[in-house]
């Protein structure tokens, strides 16, 4: 499992998967978005919105191979189609 430098306080579980890689079953840790950006604005003095750009640019904005964790945000954060 990869992990985020700095951040495994905002680790808030593991999540379970299948890949088509051939490796079967694989397990990711799952981190919290709310919990990264309020350590990058209290550690880091960010505002809101320059952590969100710091953790959408170099956190979740690339791709860092197999095992890369999930980021969880709340699901009422999000204007879904009904």
């Amino acid at each position: 499992m990869l992990k985020v430098d700095g951040h495994d306080d905002a680790i808030i579980g593991i999540g379970e998967g299948w890949h088509d890689n051939g490796a079967g079953r694989a397990e990711v840790l799952v981190y919290s978005v709310e919990k990264i950006c309020e350590k990058l604005m209290k550690r880091d003095g960010m505002t809101y919105e320059e952590a969100m750009e710091y953790y959408e640019f170099n956190i979740v904005g690339g791709y860092h191979g197999e095992g890369m964790p999930i980021f969880l945000r709340p699901y009422d954060e999000y204007d879904l189609p009904s």
